[in-house]
């Protein structure tokens, strides 16, 4: 039972979401007091220059996210702020898809100019652009718009993308002719910059008839998903990842076949985007959390991020995540030398609690059922059957008490009245019971209250996990909490203190006595 205990505490610790193999993700909130932030972008040069759409407005960081100032502002009913992207060639080059068309600046976000604006509402609602001086893609909720002459002039693509909601596009590193593109209706991939498409993946949604299958059919849903975004690979270009409303998706033949990853550990399976790192490192997001995809699994290595509903995400040169979210921008930075793994969460969130193993040592102390207490008991039982019976015995021996005892034999009276002699008798003797050593009535007594004692242990150690655990639980949630919610923050609080008050009953406050030990360590 205990190992089943043990094995369960690691299963949860894996399931809360951990994170670097060395080291803390230690989130940063960068965005100034600006909230509602939808996308972000991160200079390839500089990391200290950032761009970001806060609803309405572009705005320019040069400083790390220190101070913000708006850079563009939108002036229409429609204004959101749906991607960020520099120009593959000129970094200096940076475009801005908006809900009112598409916008381009040619000098770091001094100065901008609107370059696209759609016939319609749907056509003016740009979601996605990438462009390399050569060529631009703006992506719209209508369709697909590519100019070839600096965005002079427009022409929409036809075919199966024609009307259909653009959601991402994506340059293959170093081949710029190789697009990838992410539309309502499915996965498309052209090889000569977009003067011809062919479509390598198929999208469901309900209500469309993409897909001559029973809606019903749950096999059909989960291979014909809603997609949601498309990437590249950074080192092979044969890598194509796209994520959907039911987890994640990989080919290893540029979009010729596809392979479902695993969902292990993935606690919303509605990816909104993918993001790389250059050592292959898979990264994801959903509204609830930021995931790494390591050895067939997926971790949560957003931990402690209190941000709200997340929007958007992305790497810089070195590895840092950025998030944007309806609570502004968070940073969260990996050190040199650092990978991401579960590891550090554990050593990270874990350093400001009592080892379990401590705990569950205070508890078997206090509760005096130590297995040492057993050892003990079977040893003294050993030499107690070991030990022989002894007997003393005592004999004693008197001839007559008094005698008459003849004289001489001239003088008759010289008889005397004489006393006996006494004799005494003694002896010591030792014996074994052989039968004690091969069944020993003691031993099995201790062996119906040892059992009885291993149970009460497996109990005390079963509610020390469950009470451990379930305190960092509350932890995690109450760091995830807004500062605004001041109901579920006091009843989070609350049970903290209730737990940590269980633990104690336990190891004889053991479990407080090193907490305040621990807070007085970080103190000094």
């Amino acid at each position: 039972m205990h190992k089943r205990v043990i094995v369960v505490a690691v299963i949860l610790l894996g399931l809360m979401v951990g994170v670097l193999e060395a080291g803390d993700l230690n989130w940063e909130d960068i965005s100034g007091g600006n909230h509602n932030a939808q996308v972000v972008l991160i200079n390839p040069q500089n990391s200290k220059i950032i761009f970001a759409g806060i609803f309405g407005n572009v705005l320019k960081s040069e400083d790390g996210g220190k101070s913000w100032r708006s850079v563009l502002a939108i002036r229409s009913g429609l204004r959101n702020i749906n991607c960020l992207s520099q120009d593959r060639v000129n970094p200096n080059i940076i475009y801005a898809a908006t809900d009112n068309g598409l916008y381009r600046s040619h000098d770091l976000g001094s100065r901008w100019e609107r370059i696209f604006r759609g016939k319609n509402s749907f056509e003016n609602q740009c979601t996605a652009v990438i462009g390399n001086q050569l060529v631009v893609f703006a992506g719209t909720k209508a369709g697909l718009f590519i100019s070839r002459d600096k965005a002079r002039s427009w022409s929409k693509e036809k075919g199966e993308i024609d009307s259909n909601a653009i959601l991402n596009l994506d340059f293959v590193v170093k081949q710029d002719s190789i697009i990838y593109l992410a539309a309502t209706n499915g996965i498309f991939k052209s090889t000569d910059t977009g003067k011809s498409w062919e479509r390598i993946y198929l999208s469901y949604s309900r209500g469309n008839n993409e897909i001559s299958c029973d809606v019903q059919d749950e096999d059909a849903l989960e291979k014909y998903s809603d997609i949601r975004f498309v990437k590249t690979g950074i080192n092979n270009l044969n890598l194509v990842y796209l994520s959907s409303a039911k987890g994640v998706y990989e080919s290893t033949d540029q979009g010729k076949s596809w392979k479902k990853l695993s969902e292990y550990g993935l606690l919303n399976r509605d990816v909104l985007m993918l993001c790389l790192a250059d050592n292959s490192q898979i990264f994801a997001l959903s509204q609830s959390g930021v995931f790494l995809y390591k050895n067939e699994r997926w971790e949560e290595v957003s931990f402690g991020l209190a941000a709200g509903k997340l929007n958007y995400f992305t790497l810089d040169y070195n590895g840092n995540i950025y998030v944007t979210s309806d609570r502004g921008i968070f940073k969260a930075d990996k050190k040199d030398g650092q990978n991401f793994t579960r590891n550090s969460f554990l050593e990270g969130y874990l350093k400001d609690e009592p080892k379990i193993r401590d705990v569950q040592e205070a508890a078997i102390k206090y509760a005096e059922v130590s297995p040492e207490k057993i050892t003990q008991w079977r040893k003294g039982a050993a030499k107690k059957a070991l030990l022989p019976q002894i007997s003393v015995g005592l004999d004693r021996n008197s001839t007559d008490l008094w005698h008459w005892e003849g004289g001489s034999t001239t003088k008759t009276d010289d008889d005397v009245l004489r006393r006996g002699k006494d004799t005494v008798d003694w002896g010591v003797s030792l014996s074994w019971d052989l039968s004690e050593l091969v069944w020993n009535d003691a031993q099995a007594s201790i062996d119906v209250r040892s059992k009885l004692m291993v149970e009460l242990r497996e109990d005390i150690l079963d509610q020390v996990n469950k009470l451990y655990f379930e305190r960092l639980r509350i932890k995690a949630e109450l760091d995830n909490l807004a500062i605004e919610d001041r109901s579920k923050r006091f009843d989070k609080q609350l049970k903290l203190e209730e737990l940590t008050a269980s633990l104690d009953s336990l190891t004889a406050g053991y479990y407080s006595d090193q907490l305040r030990k621990l807070i007085l360590v970080e103190q000094s």
